[in-house]
């Protein structure tokens, strides 16, 4: 009953103001246990500003209704669509659409189910959001785009790996920010990130976490995705982070197909690397666009 209903927070977004539950290096023993009892509170993630730039506010028909905030430049190289991590909402996602825009390319920055100006409150962390990564990539070949790059961080970056195993969506290139390998790997993580011991607790996790929301967690595997993954990637990763292991990630590069580079932030956690290191973002991302 524990897991079932802590699986159920962990998927669905408390409305109403909800208080967050704090970050578990924050929480005392005491606190630990009540937040392994009773489950994680996470409110609605809201997007916090909006863009500086002109803009146009899209609502894209997926598996939910989705809000997406188009920023163009001219003349455009192409298209580089963004796609948030977990409670996070496309807000978030504003400085480095800034510097897309400066690079020359045209942004269309996603809200997925359940945050921000999108329908719902649920998420499946990367599962059932690769459709929208799909309707998002239909959306702009259908106005005619053809040069079309994927970025997301975390949970985006699943999702954009997941809709290219299921859909064979094929962009020109893609960004990845710290994908977790596996739905066991980064529940377990956060377990040991707690100071708890994962089993059984993980297992029964994921099991009712899928189960509640449709799908077969266990499967939800991003290093068997990336097998399938044949166009230009650079992976990205902090190797401060307590979310995602490096043999996650190393086991990602291995499988990926195509043309791969992997960038490393010395020192950086599970968070924005824009904000610790701007200039190699900058720097890593421009030389992958001018490359492919």
């Amino acid at each position: 009953m524990m897991a079932f209903f802590h699986a159920y927070k962990f998927t669905h977004f408390a409305a109403g103001g909800a208080a967050q539950t704090q970050e578990p290096g924050k929480l005392s023993p005491g606190q630990k246990i009540g937040a392994l009892v009773f489950g994680i509170s996470n409110p609605r993630p809201t997007n916090e500003k909006l863009p500086a730039q002109p803009f146009e506010t899209i609502r894209i028909f997926s598996n939910k209704e989705i809000e997406c905030w188009s920023i163009k430049t001219s003349p455009a190289r192409g298209t580089v669509i963004l796609f948030h991590g977990y409670m996070g909402h496309k807000s978030v996602l504003l400085e480095k659409a800034g510097e897309l825009l400066k690079l020359g390319y045209n942004t269309l920055l996603v809200d997925f189910m359940g945050s921000g100006g999108s329908a719902g409150n649920q998420t499946t962390i990367g599962f059932l959001e690769a459709a929208e990564v799909k309707s998002c990539v239909d959306y702009l070949k259908a106005g005619g785009e053809e040069n079309i790059y994927l970025f997301g961080t975390s949970m985006g970056a699943v999702a954009i790996m997941k809709a290219i195993d299921d859909y064979r969506i094929s962009p020109r290139g893609i960004i990845l920010e710290c994908p977790f390998g596996s739905m066991y790997e980064t529940v377990e993580n956060r377990f040991q990130s707690m100071h708890i011991p994962a089993f059984p607790m993980a297992g029964l996790l994921i099991f009712w976490g899928g189960i509640q929301n449709g799908f077969w967690a266990f499967g939800h595997n991003p290093a068997e995705y990336a097998k399938r993954i044949s166009c230009p990637v650079v992976l990205m990763y902090g190797s401060k982070d307590d979310k995602v292991a490096r043999k996650e990630i190393d086991a990602i590069f291995a499988n990926l197909q195509g043309k791969k580079s992997l960038k490393i932030y010395a020192g950086a956690g599970h968070s924005n690397y824009f904000d610790q290191y701007q200039q190699a973002w900058i720097h890593d991302v421009g030389d992958f666009l001018s490359d492919h």
